[in-house]
């Protein structure tokens, strides 16, 4: 048995423990779906439903996420409660990624070139992907909010940022509150000058508008596209076919949106994504969920039901099916807060992807699990460059064997750590306590500060 396979399972037995951790932070009131009683039509229909609104306030799972996404996590766009505030952000957040087409693909191929400029021309290099291409995405979402090149000062800023917080998602790593604290810092000081060339949501504060650029541009974006671009390039350095098809015709826009559209099925980027319900919503004939639950909404098991062979990677399915008519949905529902980046993602995704093919063949014998807790390792090799046969098995095995070995630290780690992040985000309470303090007018310290202590 080769090294890659004793441990193959354990990826999967971390992110379904994972599941189970935040099915029970909500307690009694949680329910996921689809599940064995209520299939992707439920999902959907509640998914959609009105009264699947709530967003914070009243779930136990809320303190987690808002202790991963400190500072500022109160006016987070995915995580504002309905109303004005959100109506204001979301109307901002629209027009800062609006643009047209062309400029948006051709300020993304320049920030990646940027990255890919760095690397050897005449030998293979050997990279995590999500750390090679987060600098790029940094680079160009400082770009859409400042309307000016980077500096490398605010792009190690930004980069520095936005991996604390995917490590401390994924659990591989614990926050550094003061990290992140030096980006609010930069920000703040770019606000006060007024070098920020956008109008900014009138009903958030100065420092708030601070919080709101960090959480939304430089934490979410960034951290969105670069695990989509290392799920991209993973699955075609997994799938030499899907790859070369691509490399040979790089302007079959129809293939390379197949391929897009299927690793977003396959690797979904959100894995549970959460609601609180403020009215009564119909299950079925029998059962309602009542006013006060929360709705755990499991985007990989959606994926999953209505295919033919789901786990298997083939975008060839979709030349005879519409992302419309099938369970498919990358940037979530339109009745649902769908994701303000629906428009610009894939467009940015396939000048990526078409600039990484233009200068390089991928290779990797790694895992490849939704969650992409290693970062995506990956052979880089030049083109033009024909290694030697037993070079390149030597460093394929490297990487089976390198991945295996990681599977068992890493998913010991995740469980560490992880376990310390939700005791210490259920002592802090910071959701909870936003909630119980602003009939006040009070604005709590500690979710100002990122919650430290």
């Amino acid at each position: 048995m080769s090294a890659g396979t004793e441990t193959w399972w354990l990826p999967r037995a971390v992110v379904a423990l994972r599941v189970r951790i935040f099915e029970k932070v909500n307690g009694d009131r949680a329910v996921t779906l689809p599940d064995a009683v209520h299939g992707p039509e439920v999902f959907e229909r509640v998914y959609a439903h009105p009264a699947a609104n709530g967003r914070s306030e009243g779930a136990g799972l809320s303190d987690l996420f808002w202790y991963w996404l400190a500072p500022g996590p109160e006016v987070h766009q995915e995580h504002l409660e309905p109303g004005p505030r959100y109506e204001d952000v979301a109307a901002t957040t629209r027009r800062i990624l609006a643009g047209a087409s062309a400029d948006l693909e051709a300020a993304a191929r320049r920030a990646v070139a940027g990255v890919l400029d760095a690397l050897p021309a005449d030998r293979i290099s050997l990279v995590r992907l999500r750390d090679l291409v987060m600098p790029a995405w940094a680079e160009f979402c400082y770009e859409l909010v400042f309307r000016e090149p980077c500096p490398p000062r605010a792009r190690r800023l930004i980069t520095a940022h936005a991996d604390d917080v995917i490590s401390a998602l994924k659990c591989t790593g614990l926050r550094h509150p003061r990290r992140r604290a030096r980006l609010t810092a930069y920000l703040r000081e770019r606000l006060a000058a007024g070098d920020v060339p956008h109008r900014l949501p009138a009903a958030l504060s100065p420092r708030e508008q601070v919080f709101y650029l960090q959480g939304t541009f430089f934490n979410t974006a960034v951290v969105q596209l670069s695990e989509a671009t290392a799920h991209l390039l993973l699955a075609l350095a997994r799938h030499p076919r899907v790859q070369r098809r691509l490399a040979d015709d790089p302007g079959d826009d129809r293939y390379l949106a197949h391929v897009l559209d299927e690793t977003m099925r396959r690797y979904p980027l959100f894995g549970i994504a959460h609601r609180i319900t403020t009215d009564e919503i119909p299950l079925d004939g029998r059962t309602v969920l009542p006013a006060g639950s929360v709705v755990c909404f499991s985007y990989p098991d959606y994926h999953a039901t209505g295919y033919d062979r789901p786990d298997v990677f083939d975008p060839d399915r979709w030349a005879s099916l519409s992302a419309r008519d099938v369970h498919h949905i990358p940037f979530g529902v339109a009745a649902n807060r769908p994701c303000p980046a629906w428009r610009l993602s894939p467009l940015v995704l396939r000048a990526a992807v078409r600039e990484v093919l233009r200068r390089f063949r991928l290779d990797s014998t790694a895992s490849h699990t939704r969650s992409i807790p290693h970062r995506a390792p990956c052979l880089l090799i030049p083109r033009g460059l024909a290694p030697g046969p037993r070079r390149l098995r030597a460093l394929r095995r490297l990487v089976r064997a390198r991945d295996a070995v990681e599977d068992v630290t890493r998913g010991v780690r995740q469980l560490v750590l992880g376990t310390v992040m939700v005791l210490h985000a259920r002592r802090l309470r910071l959701a909870a306590r936003y909630f119980e303090e602003r009939p006040t007018g009070g604005c709590p310290v500690a979710h100002v500060r990122g919650g430290e202590g």
